[in-house]
């Protein structure tokens, strides 16, 4: 039942939709229409540069509230967006990661985003957790579940806006964005860990670390193996399946498996740099060139499926009548405040440049929601309003759009010439 190429996606929809008592004809007239839909969204988004996903959202809502005007009963989808969030951040995370080249040249780029991302990420869910905190009447350690998924860039929004960007801007934010969703899910899983203070658990979580990069190399030159040696022609999906068991299992026993994807990812794109000595002989440039060209429009294809189902059921299970909550505007726009001040207080005091639009490409999205999920019903606080989530999530999306908008492309790249404070 359950295919790696989208067949989950369609499957589960094609349920919630028959679950509504729906016909078959109109279920398969209504996906069609959607994939079409998100498309033309697409077109749309680099036309305009208003963010796809905002208009997917958007489209979301508006079924929601369509099927209640003529009196459909609301289904709850809570884990068929679980489950599309863990398969697209899958597919995202590896389709960054085969457009990313890695050289001497790049140290530097590679060192300024990965210090973005974790400098962000500490002060981000440091302040929101002390405000968190405060504001509910929670302990801190609680709060901070809380404010680690809030504290997470997401590649899912930000890296399918990125295409007019210069090409040191646009790795940047790829790096940055790839590496924060590791970062982020790392320190979930190890706040979701009984006794997270103790030495015990520490000691625990760095093991974990140290068996998911040792997993990590082994399996990707694994499966570069596989590639180059399997003649059939389904050889691809046969890739995304082992990647998403890997990741699955590795996830189960609490082994960041999210970095076996991003490897493997760097590993195909930089094969040259890691077919040394004896892999030399496992394929030609010319022979990984083509594999690579394939794959990236094969995964390409599947993040767009993914991406879209998943932030139409996210806009679903959106309740506007949250965001109209006083409490939920004034909180959310708290932590909208911390991101953007913390973000500006990175790229344009340590780095040290005049980073545009880089400041306002930082929204939250499918890794925010899919941990949110994740919170296990003995560590979640009633007293927290979804409401808070959802309005970070457009708050965000909201000015990624403004920066995009008003950046012109042929503004000169920063990172090559980073100004001086004046």
């Amino acid at each position: 039942m359950t295919t790696f190429d989208g067949g989950l996606s369609i499957s589960g929809i094609a349920y919630f939709l028959q679950a509504m008592h729906i016909s078959p004809h109109i279920i398969i007239i209504l996906l069609s229409s959607v994939v079409i839909i998100s498309y033309i969204f697409n077109l749309v988004s680099r036309l305009t540069r208003i963010p796809s996903v905002l208009l997917l959202i958007a489209t979301g809502v508006g079924i929601k509230y369509l099927t209640r005007y003529y009196g459909y009963v609301e289904q709850d989808v809570a884990k068929l967006v679980k489950i599309l969030g863990a398969i697209g951040l899958i597919m995202i995370i590896l389709e960054a990661a085969l457009d990313l080249v890695v050289s001497r040249s790049k140290l530097k780029l590679i060192r300024d985003s990965f210090l973005s991302a974790i400098f962000s990420f500490i002060i981000s869910s440091s302040a929101i957790a002390f405000l968190l905190s405060r504001w509910l009447g929670e302990s801190l350690q609680a709060a901070f579940l809380y404010a680690v998924p809030m504290s997470i860039i997401s590649s899912a929004i930000v890296i399918p806006s990125t295409s007019h960007l210069p090409e040191m801007k646009k790795e940047f934010i790829i790096y940055e964005s790839s590496l924060s969703d590791i970062i982020g899910i790392l320190v979930f899983n190890y706040l979701l860990m009984d006794n997270a203070l103790s030495i015990r658990s520490v000691g625990l979580f760095a093991g974990n670390l140290g068996i998911a990069i040792f997993i990590s190399a082994l399996a990707s030159l694994l499966l570069l193996y596989m590639l180059t040696r399997i003649t059939v022609n389904l050889k691809f999906f046969l890739m995304f399946a082992i990647l998403a068991l890997v990741y699955s299992v590795g996830e189960m026993v609490s082994i960041p498996s999210l970095l076996i994807i991003l490897v493997f990812g760097l590993v195909l794109n930089n094969s040259s740099l890691f077919l040394r000595g004896k892999f030399k002989h496992l394929a030609t440039p010319e022979y990984m060139e083509s594999i690579l060209n394939l794959m990236r429009s094969i995964t390409a294809e599947t993040s767009f499926l993914i991406r879209t189902f998943f932030f139409i059921l996210f806009g679903y299970t959106i309740n506007l009548e949250l965001l109209a909550v006083p409490n939920v505007i004034l909180l959310g726009s708290a932590i909208v405040v911390i991101l953007f001040l913390v973000r500006f207080l990175y790229l344009r005091l340590i780095l040290r440049a005049n980073l545009f639009p880089e400041l306002f490409l930082m929204p939250r999205g499918l890794v925010t929601i899919l941990l949110f999920y994740s919170i296990p019903a003995e560590k979640s606080l009633s007293s927290f309003n979804v409401g808070v989530l959802f309005f970070v999530v457009v708050a965000t999306s909201l000015i990624m759009m403004g920066g995009l908008l008003f950046f012109k492309t042929g503004h000169a790249d920063d990172y090559e010439q980073p100004k001086e404070i004046s």
